[in-house]
C-alpha cells in the first residue's frame, strides 16, 4: 500500500502489528529499490515501511538545499507518529539514518546501514570521486555538469535507462531519473559530500549498528566504513565477498538474514558461505 502522508511518499507492508523497520534508498534510489520480492522473508516478521526521500521517488521536490537537516526534517515529519523502529539505509540513505538516529535517538532502536559512504572530509571525498575514470569523475565532480546530465537523462534519455543498466532490476533502473536536478546535486554535495557523519556517530552512544558492505565497492570504499566503526563497540560490521555498491540487489537473502539476525555488537565478520547471488557493477549511479 503507498501512501502520501504530510510530506514523503511511502509504502508500507508486511504485519500490521510487527515490530517495525523503516527502509531509507540512496541517491536516485526509490521505494521500489527494496521491492521486487527482496522483502518477503522479512514481511512475514515486520511491519514495512520503505520511504522516498525528500527529492526522489514520488516525493516532493522543493527549490532548495537538500542537506542532512532538510532530508531528517522531512523524515520526521512523516515518521513523527511513529513509537520506535529499526532504521535501515542504503548509501546516502546510511547517512540520513545516522543523522536521524542523532536528532532522533528516542525513535531508534537499532541502525542496519548498506555500503556506507564514508571519506572522513568534505575534502577526501571530491579528491575521491574526482579520481574516478572519465565520465564519473567528470559527473560527481562538477556541479554543473551533474546538473545539466540529469536535466538530458531525464527528459531525453529516461525511458532507455533499463537498458543502460542491466546491471540493475528493471524498475530500479527505471527509477533512477525520478529527481530533480536540484535534488540530485544538492543531496549529492551536501550529504554525500559535506556531511560530517563522524560527529553524529559519536552521538549514538550505545545504539546497535550493524553495516553490511561488499568487498568490490567501488563507490563506497569498503576502508571507509570500517574507519567509521573503529572503536565502536556497539557496531558490526558484516563483509560481502565478491560484492560491489549494491548488497540489497546482489544478495536479497543474506541482507533480509542480517537485518532480521540477532545483533552481536564488536564484530567485522567476513561471510564465509557464498552469497545468494552476485553480479558485480563498476558503474556508480546510484549512491
Amino acid at each position: 500500500m503507498t501512501k502520501q502522508l504530510n510530506t514523503l511518499n511511502f509504502f508500507e507492508t508486511g504485519l500490521t502489528d510487527g515490530p517495525t523497520l523503516v527502509f531509507i534508498p540512496g541517491l536516485s534510489g526509490t521505494t521500489r529499490y527494496w521491492q521486487g520480492g527482496r522483502l518477503s522473508d522479512l514481511e512475514k516478521k515486520y511491519r514495512i515501511l520503505v520511504i522516498d526521500p525528500l527529492g526522489f521517488g514520488d516525493s516532493p521536490k522543493p527549490w532548495s538545499r537538500y542537506t542532512v537537516d532538510s532530508h531528517v526534517d522531512a523524515l520526521y515529519e512523516t515518521l513523527k507518529n511513529e513509537k520506535q523502529f529499526a532504521l535501515v539505509g542504503h548509501s546516502m540513505g546510511t547517512l540520513l539514518a545516522i543523522g536521524y538516529a542523532a536528532r532522533h535517538p528516542e525513535q531508534v532502536e537499532r541502525l542496519v546501514l548498506l555500503s556506507t559512504p564514508f571519506f572522513g572530509s568534505a575534502k577526501e571525498a571530491r579528491r575521491f570521486f574526482s579520481s574516478q575514470p572519465v565520465p564519473t569523475g567528470w559527473f560527481f565532480s562538477n556541479m554543473v555538469l551533474a546538473a545539466v546530465i540529469c536535466i538530458i537523462t531525464r527528459r531525453v534519455f529516461g525511458w532507455l535507462m533499463p537498458y543502460f543498466r542491466p546491471d540493475l532490476p528493471r524498475e530500479v533502473a527505471a527509477d533512477i531519473v525520478k529527481h530533480s536536478w536540484r535534488s540530485f546535486t544538492s543531496s549529492f554535495w551536501e550529504v554525500i559530500c559535506n556531511y560530517d557523519a563522524k560527529k553524529d556517530a559519536d552521538a549514538l552512544g550505545d545504539l546497535p549498528v550493524l553495516c553490511i558492505h561488499g568487498d568490490q565497492d567501488e563507490t563506497a570504499p569498503l576502508a571507509g566504513v570500517l574507519a567509521l566503526a573503529a572503536g565502536r563497540p556497539n557496531w558490526q560490521v558484516q563483509i560481502l565477498p565478491g560484492v560491489d555498491h549494491q548488497p540489497w540487489l546482489r544478495a536479497p537473502q543474506t541482507c533480509q538474514e542480517a537485518v532480521a539476525s540477532p545483533f552481536i555488537a564488536g564484530n567485522v565478520e567476513f561471510y564465509a558461505r557464498p552469497v545468494d547471488f552476485v553480479q558485480s557493477s563498476k558503474a556508480a549511479v546510484i549512491i
